[in-house]
């Protein structure tokens, strides 16, 4: 079994900001590969399913980006998962807006959410850094994560999304390369897609549509 994590702040509010893109991740994993509905636990919320045989448990905090530790440690506890059972998606400043990089421990950046996982649990998860792009100016970056992506940028945004679903499997059995490089691919072709289904994103939501397969 495995925890993902997903970073964000609750509310209506925030739902669009460039500081939920890692709720914007799991919702996006969790409709990919059909898992269940929402449930509230662990001062968050999770949703549960099957990846490869894995089985899986999707968390979203809703402590606030900054107690997200808390709730994350509640759930390792309860399934009795050990830090390298963690993966954690986040928003990363120092990568280019839709870039992304697989990280092993370390560093926290500056970023909250993982400051505060670290302090409850340790540093040696793995963390999936989805960039959103610097404003340039450090004295701005409170109020830029806080604030919505542009059109242009939710569209490359959304791509990276479904793409990253797509590849989940892959980050699933350990091969963090191997998700890194079909996100590439993906990105650089034409939206992921099966016979059986088509890619329509709903504008400026967190919801990405993957239509019911066929009987």
């Amino acid at each position: 079994m495995l925890l993902l994590v997903g970073l964000g702040n609750p509310g209506k509010e925030h739902a669009n900001n460039r500081h939920n893109v890692g709720f914007m991740a799991l919702d996006a994993i969790a409709e990919r590969h059909s898992f269940t509905k929402p449930r509230k636990r662990f001062s968050g919320t999770t949703t549960r399913g099957i990846i490869d045989d894995v089985p899986i448990i999707a968390l979203k905090p809703l402590t606030s980006m900054n107690a997200s530790g808390l709730s994350v440690q509640q759930a390792l506890s309860y399934y009795g998962l050990s830090v390298s059972d963690l993966i954690v998606f986040h928003d990363e400043l120092d990568l280019k807006l839709a870039r992304i990089r697989v990280k092993r421990g370390g560093g926290n950046a500056g970023h909250n959410g993982l400051r505060d996982i670290d302090r409850h649990i340790s540093t040696s998860y793995r963390r999936v850094r989805i960039g959103v792009d610097h404003p340039g100016n450090s004295e701005n970056v409170i109020r830029y994560v806080l604030r919505d992506f542009p059109k242009p940028d939710r569209k490359s945004i959304d791509a990276l999304l479904l793409a990253i679903a797509e590849a989940t499997p892959l980050l699933i059995s350990n091969n963090d390369s191997g998700f890194m490089n079909k996100i590439a691919l993906l990105q650089n072709s034409d939206p992921p897609a099966h016979p059986e289904q088509t890619n329509t994103v709903a504008p400026c939501t967190n919801k990405l549509h993957y239509p019911q397969k066929s009987p």
